[in-house]
């Protein structure tokens, strides 16, 4: 029997010291503060570290009637700050009015998680948030953190002209997933011997997901057959995890972004392909999937102009990839619970896979160097040349043009300096170095 101990907070120095400032600056004037992150990033978690040792309240809006939240959210004043709110007051903007009159002489910090759920319950709360907050914020010394994991509906809310909430936070954090320098840390402390397999099937897997890497390693998940095991077993959270995910951002619409998703996944990555499966202009859709959803990304080759042709769509979540590549994609399987199916099934289709999700790897790696200023990768216009990796130190004038490869053995560096003469002029005056990148590199 293995006894595994609960993973301790990482990283997020730069986040929890944002915050106290922020929580600081509400001591003379009022600040709404923004905090997004895609779910399971660690943002409640990011939140009680960032205050830990004060008083502040936290308020979860669930799935139910204002009425019904409002109860909790009385009692739970009453017991941090001992304010007894009349009982008329049933609706959350009354509740904020209360405590933001409280706030006029003492600092009130009040976290409200999931809050984009408050428009879910009804569309008039946040406009009477908004009634509530423009005539008593000059006034109080409120802390307001409005926390969410839907972008689209954050974005709304927040970022939407149209929308009451407009113009009035005072800031915002996105929470990303962890750095690869931060997986590569969690995993070292796990198992000191892990090998570049090992991380790169924990990425692979999580992307860096707070939640989705805890939960590997609180299962004492140290080796990539140990991380593959636990995702091919029925109690494992990431089967239903990417169904859940999505519902909870599309809704109603579910259907046709799913479907798109999975044609990404799948290696559709232009439109055209996109559209003939489908059977209509998906332009729309793949417009909102990447700008309100920000599920996936869109590419063009490095220095191509803004309209040029030859966009290419990429799933721009690590887990989301594996999960429609492996797991939904085998939705028969999982449904007949023949699980050592499902992780053979992966274990003869992962190389292949595991080739993306490593120059995936290595972009973001070269995306976090303090001195670069932009990373993508090029193909021509035939799609016959492609170079996997190209980073920019534009104040340095320095680049690095690479390949990426599994195996070091299949590097050829004179086929990528045959391709660099196709670039080489976007590149004049710079100090190039031309490498192969492979899983010794990791």
């Amino acid at each position: 029997l293995q006894i595994c101990k609960v993973m301790r907070f990482y990283d997020r120095e730069k986040e929890i010291a944002e915050l106290r400032r922020l929580d600081a600056l509400a001591e003379h004037s009022a600040q709404l503060t923004v905090l997004m992150g895609r779910r399971r990033t660690g943002k409640t978690t990011l939140m009680t570290h960032a205050l830990d040792g004060q008083p502040y309240l936290y308020f979860f809006v669930g799935k139910k009637a204002e009425q019904l939240q409002c109860i909790d959210f009385q009692q739970r004043v009453k017991s941090v700050l001992g304010l007894h709110i009349h009982g008329q007051a049933n609706s959350v903007a009354a509740i904020l009015e209360e405590l933001m009159i409280y706030a006029h002489n003492t600092k009130v910090t009040l976290i409200i998680d999931e809050f984009q759920r408050l428009a879910d319950i009804d569309e008039g709360i946040v406009s009477n948030i908004q009634k509530v907050w423009d005539e008593y914020h000059e006034q109080s010394h409120i802390h307001l953190i409005a926390c969410g994991s839907i972008y689209s509906m954050m974005r709304k809310i927040f970022e939407d002209r149209r929308e009451p909430l407009f113009g009035r936070k005072t800031a915002r954090i996105d929470l990303k997933p962890f750095s690869t320098n931060v997986i590569k840390q969690i995993l070292s402390e796990h198992n000191p011997s892990y090998t570049s397999d090992d991380l790169l099937m924990l990425y692979a897997i999580t992307g860096g997901v707070a939640k989705y890497v805890a939960q590997l390693m609180d299962e004492g998940c140290r080796t990539w057959e140990d991380m593959l095991n636990a995702v091919c077993r029925p109690s494992s959270i990431f089967i239903e995890e990417g169904t859940e995910l999505l519902v909870g951002e599309f809704g109603r619409k579910y259907q046709i972004y799913y479907s798109i998703l999975q044609l990404i996944a799948q290696g559709m990555t232009s439109q055209a392909e996109i559209d003939g499966i489908v059977g209509k202009n998906s332009g729309r859709y793949l417009d909102t999937l990447e700008t309100e959803y920000s599920l996936i990304a869109k590419r063009r080759p490095m220095w191509a102009k803004p309209n040029s042709q030859g966009v290419k769509y990429y799933i721009d979540d690590c887990f989301l990839m594996f999960w429609f590549r492996f797991i939904e994609s085998n939705r028969t399987m999982v449904e007949l619970g023949k699980y050592e199916l499902l992780g053979e099934t992966i274990r003869k289709e992962y190389n292949q896979f595991s080739g993306i999700v490593l120059e995936k790897y290595f972009r973001q790696l070269y995306g976090e160097r303090e001195r670069v200023t932009e990373v993508s990768h090029w193909w021509d216009s035939k799609g016959e040349n492609e170079i996997d990796l190209i980073a920019i130190e534009k104040l340095d004038r320095r680049a690095t043009v690479a390949e990426v490869k599994r195996n070091p053995r299949k590097f050829s560096a004179h086929t990528l300096e045959e391709k660099y003469q196709y670039i080489k002029s976007h590149l004049r005056g710079y100090q190039v170095e031309l490498k192969g990148l492979s899983m010794e590199d990791m």
